[in-house]
């Protein structure tokens, strides 16, 4: 392996451990549901989920699972509807 890639490697390990130099501004996850799939989504306009709690509360499961995974690593707005929610 080359000194280049290396390098890249020991910075890419510096980068994994500093959480708190990365903030996830729009994504797509998938959770496998025993009934049905669905799908989660993060960007400028905040969460979505295709479940249908979501689409009464504007919050459920999924969002709040994905925020505590994700924890530390959203912009302070993201996280604000589970706790007023709780």
């Amino acid at each position: 392996m080359d000194s280049a890639m290396i390098s890249k490697i020991i910075k890419a390990k510096k980068y994994a451990s500093e959480r708190d130099r990365m903030e996830f501004r729009s994504f797509q996850v998938v959770f496998t549901g025993n009934h049905r799939d669905h799908t989660v989504t993060y960007d400028a306009n905040g969460w979505h989920c295709t479940c249908d709690f979501f689409g009464q509360r504007n919050v459920c499961s999924h969002t709040m699972a994905m925020e505590k995974v994700l924890a530390g690593m959203l912009p302070q707005e993201a996280t604000v509807k589970a706790v007023e929610s709780a």
